[in-house]
């Protein structure tokens, strides 16, 4: 049996870029989970060839939105909650006529590092030919360090495929919608994000044996 350390995309992302998380970065993290749970189950719908209303899709986000929010012991006024939710169905309806509604989530991927170390990869959405897409209910454009570092992980997982940044800006009114490729890595700049994820697993990881995980691998060899 060979034993390897995993962690996931963002354990990576959150390694090399640390900040503190205030108040306001919690309701944007609450916010940002409901508007990504809902859309992923919506999407799957769509999908499927059901056709979700926007009123049952205003109803689950109102739902998810409470529920993070009280996972996360925020209480806002009456007056912020329904500023966040006016941003929160903003980007319901600027999804709903944008290529990725209907696209179904891709299977996490494992990036197999020297046979030793395991990175769990899963952009947001994909079209399982040729195409992924992560998506941010801001803008994110110029994409900054930490999404660069999570984008550039996934393009590792998905090497055959064009990697998509969809950003949804809910800050802005009207919710603009911004969806543009993102380039191919360089050799020198996979070999870098490669080296990070190796170092950070190496430090982080939780001990799986290989042989029972059930994942895609895609394998890497990289000079450490």
């Amino acid at each position: 049996m060979t034993t390897i350390k995993t962690v996931a995309a963002h354990d990576v992302v959150e390694a090399t870029y640390p900040r503190p998380v205030t108040e306001k970065d919690e309701v944007g993290m609450a916010v940002g989970k409901a508007i990504d749970g809902t859309l992923s189950r919506f999407s799957y719908e769509f999908g499927q060839g059901r056709r979700p209303t926007t009123s049952a899709m205003q109803r689950l986000a109102v739902e998810s939105l409470d529920e993070e929010l009280a996972d996360a012991d925020i209480t806002l006024s009456p007056e912020e909650r329904d500023r966040q939710l006016t941003s929160v169905f903003g980007v319901l309806q600027a999804f709903r006529k944008r290529e990725l509604m209907g696209l179904p989530r891709p299977r996490s991927r494992i990036i197999l590092l020297n046979e030793h170390v395991g990175i769990y990869a899963q952009p947001d959405y994909w079209n399982g030919r040729d195409r992924f897409y992560e998506m941010k209910s801001y803008l994110a454009r110029p994409p900054p360090p930490d999404v660069k570092l999570q984008v550039a992980l996934f393009q590792c997982a998905f090497p055959n495929f064009r990697a998509i940044l969809a950003c949804f800006d809910r800050h802005a009114d009207p919710v603009t919608a911004t969806i543009e490729s993102v380039p191919p890595l360089s050799d020198a700049e996979r070999d870098e994000v490669l080296k990070t994820a190796y170092r950070v697993g190496r430090e982080r990881g939780v001990e799986k044996v290989l042989e029972y995980v059930d994942n895609p691998v895609v394998r890497y060899t990289i000079k450490v």
